[in-house]
C-alpha cells in the first residue's frame, strides 16, 4: 500500500522510493530512533528563547536583536512552515520601531535536539538573508554543517508523525 509522502515533495525519486520502502515495511520509526534516540527538553518559551539566543550569540553577534521567540501552536507544518521569522515594524509616535520575531511550530517541543537546532538555524539565517538564496543556505551550513541532512531527516520525522503518530 502506497502512502502519500507530503513532506518529501521536491526530493529525488530515489529518496522518495527509499522512504516509501521504510514506510511500507513499517521501519521508518526504527530508522529515526536509531539516528535520533531521544528528544530534547526545551519545552517552554523561556528555554527556547535561551536556546536561540545561545546560537545567535555564537554565529550572528552583529545581527539585529530578536524580541520574541516562542513555540506557536498556530503554525501548521504542512500549510505554512516549520517555523517563521517575522520582521515587524510599528509606528510609535514619531518613531518607527522594528522587531524580529521567531516562532517555532509547537510540534517540535517533542523532537530531537538536532531538528530543533536546524529549524532555529533556518529562522536565524532569515535575520541576515530574507530569501532562500545561495547566501542563505551557505549561512545555514555555517551555523549547522549537517543542515541538509537534518532537513531531510526532519521531513522523514514529519512523515512518521503524519502516518503513524508520535515517536517519543
Amino acid at each position: 500500500m502506497t502512502k502519500k509522502l507530503t513532506y518529501l515533495q521536491g526530493y529525488s525519486p530515489i529518496i522518495i522510493e527509499q522512504t516509501q520502502q521504510l514506510v511500507n515495511q513499517n521501519k521508518l520509526a526504527a530508522y529515526l530512533l536509531e539516528r535520533y534516540p531521544q528528544c530534547h527538553d526545551i519545552t517552554t518559551d523561556r528555554s527556547l528563547y535561551r536556546f536561540v539566543q545561545t546560537i545567535k550569540s555564537q554565529y550572528l553577534k552583529q545581527s539585529s536583536p530578536i524580541s520574541k521567540i516562542v513555540f506557536d501552536d498556530k503554525i501548521h507544518v504542512v500549510n505554512n512552515a516549520l517555523g517563521t521569522h517575522t520582521f515587524v515594524t510599528r509606528k510609535q509616535g514619531n518613531k518607527l520601531k522594528a522587531k524580529n520575531e521567531i516562532r517555532v511550530a509547537k510540534v517540535f517541543k517533542k523532537a530531537p535536539l538536532e531538528f530543533l537546532t536546524m529549524i532555529v538555524v533556518h529562522e536565524l539565517a532569515h535575520v541576515k538573508e530574507k530569501d532562500h538564496n545561495k547566501a542563505f543556505y551557505k549561512l545555514c551550513q555555517y551555523m549547522e554543517p549537517n543542515y541538509f541532512q537534518l532537513e531531510l531527516d526532519l521531513r522523514l520525522y514529519l512523515t512518521q508523525l503524519a502516518l503513524f503518530g508520535e515517536l517519543y
